[in-house]
């Protein structure tokens, strides 16, 4: 880990002048206790220099593994085996993209997406879109609650009513976190990733994958578009890939690092956050297909092919498996997952609420406020409606992340092309118009599980 460094107040003209394709300029930088806090060694090797910038990337994969992509997953892998790896790995592409554009924005624009949306709209335009993007985060929260909740259950046997409650006292380890440094928050959130990661290794390795069927599962075939089932299963893992949260907060993570303010520094920063980002990516590919592989050997090679929820994947992983190690390694996972999201969304939610609209707040009354939101429609479904009811609050979850996404993703494409806006740090063409097909075709799928969320319910 490399030591923080102290840190001046920000001044907002600090890194590079603004363009003049903003409509007002830059203001206090969001996070901005973090703001440059982790030293860059100038002059030192590559590899020191790249090790310095490992960190935000694997906070944004956390968001590419929720409870809802455990649930797509496990029916993907229980229905049709290996076949949706194809589409596992499709959609991680798309998200690498994604995120390479949020690095790109906010080390060449000095702005978080937050901020540059408040700096490139008019001012009546900010508020709605910070509107929304708080409806997103509490919807991210509420998938957070709900799979810690059952994470506590299968391990500890706690119901869940009381579960969602206990969900609340997370505020304190954002807090003790938060207090010790960013590079701290970082470090619990790579430690919880290879937990996570070695639980699904060693559960797999029990399962005993047919591992050429794995190989081909990972090249996409024509059953992909005539098999109307799988079509829609593929839907679904393409169509929540990417969360709007993680948007705002990669854009605003990568200016933790204190890169410099000449054009070669912020060059160099972009590289170094883009591998960063993709290097992640390719982990949380790894364990979303690591679920995905598992569910195929465990269930689908037995017949078992109509499991989608978490807790009936837990309670058949011990019979089929032929060890009761295997459903508390996928408890563990699950627990892991909740608490890693936990401090992805106080962050983001920072990021969103000081940049859209230029207030801060104390983090630990930011944090209790957001999850405080989020747990209300939680107990009340867990109490009324029991495991059945938390199952539709996590699908109603991602339909609310669907709505917003359009918000956060076209934003990000247009300002991100604009030379007016990003001077020398424009994406390329081809990126841009690699970005755009993939943001079409992620808000048609969103739009396209929306509607069948819409019909499925009246």
């Amino acid at each position: 880990m490399d030591a923080r460094t102290p840190i001046l107040p920000p001044d907002p003209a600090a890194r590079s002048p603004d363009q003049p394709g903003w409509r007002t300029a830059r203001g206090e930088p969001s996070l901005s206790d973090m703001f440059g806090s982790i030293k860059i060694a100038r002059g030192s090797s590559f590899w020191r220099r790249l090790a310095a910038f490992f960190g935000p990337g694997y906070l944004v994969a956390v968001g590419y593994m929720d409870p809802g992509n455990w649930a797509t997953s496990l029916a993907g892998g229980s229905k049709f085996g290996y076949a949706l790896l194809a589409v596992a790995l499709i959609s991680n592409i798309m998200a690498i993209v994604l995120q390479a554009l949020c690095a790109r924005l906010g080390v060449g624009s000095g702005r978080d997406l937050a901020q540059a949306c408040r700096d490139a709209f008019p001012k009546w335009a900010s508020w709605p879109l910070w509107l929304s993007a708080e409806i997103a985060i509490c919807a991210t929260d509420l998938a957070e609650i709900i799979g810690t909740a059952i994470g506590l259950n299968l391990l500890f046997g706690i119901p869940l009513e009381l579960g969602v409650l206990i969900t609340a006292a997370d505020v304190f380890l954002i807090l003790a976190l938060q207090a010790l440094g960013f590079r701290w928050i970082e470090a619990f959130v790579v430690a919880l990733l290879g937990v996570i990661a070695a639980c699904f290794g060693i559960q797999i390795a029990m399962a005993d994958p047919q591992w050429g069927a794995v190989i081909k599962g990972f090249a996409p075939t024509t059953d992909l578009v005539t098999n109307r089932d799988m079509l829609y299963l593929a839907l679904g893992i393409l169509g929540a890939t990417v969360m709007p949260h993680n948007l705002y907060l990669h854009s605003g993570l990568v200016q933790t690092r204190g890169y410099g303010d000449s054009i070669p520094e912020k060059r160099e920063a972009i590289m170094f956050a883009t591998i960063d980002s993709t290097i992640a990516l390719c982990l949380a590919l790894t364990i979303n297909a690591s679920i995905l592989i598992l569910a195929a050997a465990a269930f689908h090679t037995t017949g078992r092919t109509d499991v989608a929820e978490l807790d009936q994947a837990h309670s058949l992983l011990a019979p089929l498996l032929g060890s009761t190690l295997a459903p508390t390694l996928f408890g563990i996972a699950l627990l892991c997952c909740g608490l890693n999201s936990t401090v992805t969304a106080t962050l983001a939610g920072q990021i969103v609420m000081e940049g859209f609209i230029n207030f801060r707040m104390a983090p630990w009354l930011r944090r209790l406020t957001t999850r405080l939101i989020a747990i209300v429609p939680a107990a009340l479904v867990t109490l009324w409606y029991g495991e059945k009811g938390t199952g539709q609050l996590l699908i109603l979850s991602q339909v609310v992340l669907s709505l917003q996404l359009p918000f956060a993703v076209v934003p990000l494409v247009m300002f991100t092309a604009s030379r007016a806006k990003m001077g020398v740090f424009v994406a390329p063409r081809w990126l841009t118009a690699f970005a755009i097909v993939i943001a079409t075709v992620i808000i048609a799928l969103n739009a396209k599980l929306v509607w069948d969320f819409v019909l499925g319910s009246t």
